[in-house]
């Protein structure tokens, strides 16, 4: 069925064509018609102690205020990712910020973290139905300067803990100017401590556990990837996503808006984001587990991430070009 509806969408701009997506998603899920044609595959695992009825998840950025929770979740999702969310709203760079690139079943976004604010989403995941594992994805407003980002993401996290099974920390989008400078050294160090410092009392407040999570680019040198990992484990964080999108256009030279500035994801990234997931899995042994995003098309694909080392995978561009059989597609090909 998506196949008839992408030509009509892809003849829209991005943004205008993912609001007709989204309202013709909450329809359809309104009638029941998503659940009859997309069931569940039910292949729980279990991991951060969380139970996930599925190995298959949606990535952050496709909702980015928890509007389409339930609609999403009707598809078959095992797990939703919401956000980037900020402390305040706030609009995002100035549009056009969205291309798509189609001949390398590719996007680029420079979407600057537009969203209505923590307050919003946190009314929205209040009210969910979904049954499956909800990740809130928590960032910094971009006028917050690098040495006060622990209080914007300490900020989200007290507002978004109670409505989330798991948090995830994003410090590797390419649009918010200086955040990736977060993923080195002492700055590291300091905020992945902090953060945790902060969900472990709210843990013991609450009487439950939420893991934190986070998501880190692909554009690190090998040695840059294994000091991080050992920065998170020493800091006691939850889990790593891997990836976000990456700066190196050189798949898409000489296409179409392949000059555009902001991070290219779908299947230029593919190879690079399956390349720190093992990278990681080899460092780690283990130690934490690894959710794998990046390129992921088709079963073979995500089969490629779990056997790099990935316990769960995320979809987004993929998820744009294919549609929704795609979720059960995976979720039947990878192990129980």
């Amino acid at each position: 069925m998506y196949s008839l509806f992408r030509p009509l969408l892809f003849s829209l701009n991005p943004e205008t064509a993912h609001s007709v997506s989204m309202a013709s998603l909450e329809m359809a899920s309104k009638l029941r018609i998503t659940n009859a044609l997309y069931p569940a595959v039910n292949n729980p695992v279990d991991l951060m102690g969380l139970t996930f009825p599925n190995r298959v998840g949606l990535s952050a950025g496709l909702d980015k205020n928890g509007d389409h929770i339930d609609a999403l979740g009707s598809l078959g999702f095992g797990f939703i990712e919401v956000g980037t969310v900020t402390p305040r709203p706030q609009p995002g760079n100035p549009a056009p910020r969205i291309f798509r690139l189609p001949a390398a079943n590719a996007i680029i976004n420079r979407m600057g973290f537009n969203n209505y604010g923590v307050d919003h989403l946190v009314q929205n995941a209040k009210s969910r139905k979904f049954p499956g594992v909800l990740g809130i994805n928590v960032g910094k407003n971009f006028d917050t300067p690098l040495e006060n980002a622990a209080e914007d993401y300490i900020a989200c996290i007290r507002a978004a803990y109670d409505h989330a099974d798991y948090l995830t920390v994003n410090i590797s989008s390419p649009n918010t100017p200086g955040l990736r400078d977060l993923q080195r050294g002492d700055d590291l160090a300091q905020l992945a401590q902090s953060l945790v410092t902060e969900v472990r009392k709210l843990d013991q407040q609450n009487n439950r556990q939420v893991p934190l999570t986070v998501k880190i680019a692909p554009d690190l040198e090998r040695d840059e990837i294994l000091t991080m990992a050992d920065t998170l484990v020493a800091a006691g964080v939850d889990g790593v996503i891997a990836t976000n999108t990456t700066l190196d256009k050189s798949a898409v030279v000489g296409m179409k808006h392949g000059q555009e500035q902001g991070g290219l994801s779908g299947t230029p990234v593919r190879d690079q984001s399956t390349l720190v997931i093992r990278t990681l899995s080899e460092h780690l042994q283990g130690a934490m587990p690894i959710i794998g995003v990046g390129g992921i098309e088709t079963a073979e694909h995500a089969v490629e991430k779990i056997q790099a080392g990935a316990d769960l995978v995320q979809v987004y561009t993929g998820f744009i070009y294919r549609g929704p059989a795609m979720i059960s597609e995976i979720a039947k090909a990878l192990p129980k």
